[in-house]
């Protein structure tokens, strides 16, 4: 071989050599699959997800709105949480929802969930129910007294024709604590069992002569009711308002503004009770402090949802609850300071 032929041998070997090593380089912006990263470099973290159900009301009803509203804000704001709604049969089922671990999460009447953790009332015959603990109250639920006529006070129902609610309704329940307040009894009263779209229409149609409803004010079936009849709201008395409260303490005093019914110039004292995010006593600490906090955060956007998400405050959510919080919802409102 001579000296010339040797030397093109050794630049191709050379040229060959720095191809494969220049071939064999991963991208610095694309590694090559399977591998690992490079010494010193920080891996993108991976979020664990929880998947959490919540379970609401019916599809037409305040609950079911609202709950799909939070769950959406959150969802959207919250890596590690993922809400999914349930259309549901409301407070009660809800509750038994959560202790047959069909749902995480649900929205519930505080008086109703109180009846369940004693095993009163609506759960007289079911017995306590304890696998559930409060996230907070989201907005009150009014306690509304409505009446045609002569009838201006409570004290005037005793002998007349009366809707308590549904049938083992915790409107029901509402009522009878009230009347109870002003010494009336179930047998004071000529009872019927209605709705509030049935109670409405009986009025009408001079079949009874006041009826209760509780929800938040003002209350469609109410509304539509003053646009044609001339109607009276009943107020609780201080005295009354307080003998319930302390009797019952999920009760809260409210006012319901003058004019938010037509005919009804005046304020209007009564009670209420409050819509309630209740958790399973499953669900982590720090899943609920997550929940709760993004909860409270995101009011804006929940407000502009729905109009109830206004109301939500730290401190409004830890009054008129009688079962006790999860961790995770006392650990955020011990950082906020209400608790």
């Amino acid at each position: 071989m001579n000296k010339k032929f040797a030397l093109v041998l050794a630049m191709v070997m050379v040229a060959s050599l720095m191809l494969a090593s220049c071939g064999s380089k991963p991208s610095e912006s694309a590694p090559a699959e399977g591998s690992t990263p490079a010494e010193g470099s920080t891996p993108a973290p991976v979020v664990e997800q929880v998947k959490l159900k919540v379970a609401t009301g019916g599809t037409s009803g305040t609950y079911y709105g609202y709950g799909g509203v939070v769950a959406n804000v959150i969802n959207s704001k919250v890596e590690s949480l993922e809400l999914n709604v349930q259309s549901t049969g409301a407070s009660k089922a809800n509750i038994f929802l959560i202790a047959d671990k069909e749902a995480d999460i649900a929205v519930v009447q505080n008086d109703v969930m109180d009846y369940a953790y004693k095993g009163t009332d609506l759960f007289a015959a079911d017995g306590a129910v304890t696998s559930f603990s409060t996230i907070g109250a989201l907005y009150a639920e009014t306690c509304q007294v409505v009446s045609t006529g002569d009838i201006k006070t409570i004290a005037d129902l005793k002998g007349k024709r009366v809707s308590i609610g549904d049938a083992g309704s915790g409107v029901e329940f509402n009522a009878l604590h009230i009347l109870e307040a002003y010494g009336i009894s179930k047998d004071d009263i000529k009872v019927n069992n209605l709705s509030f779209g049935d109670s409405a229409a009986a009025i009408k149609d001079g079949k009874i002569d006041a009826f209760f409803c509780t929800a938040g004010d003002p209350t469609t079936a109410i509304v539509e009711l003053s646009t044609t009849n001339q109607i009276n709201l009943l107020s609780v008395g201080d005295a009354e308002a307080k003998a319930l409260i302390e009797k019952y303490p999920f009760y809260t005093q409210l006012v319901i503004p003058a004019n938010s019914y037509k005919g009804v110039e005046e304020d209007v004292s009564t009670v209420a009770v409050k819509a309630t995010f209740i958790v399973s006593n499953d669900v982590s600490e720090q899943v609920v402090y997550e929940f709760t906090k993004a909860l409270f955060e995101n009011k804006a956007d929940i407000a502009a949802g729905h109009a109830k998400g206004e109301k939500l405050d730290p401190a409004y959510a830890v009054t008129g609850i009688s079962v006790p919080f999860h961790p995770g919802a006392t650990k955020y409102y011990k950082e906020v300071g209400v608790l």
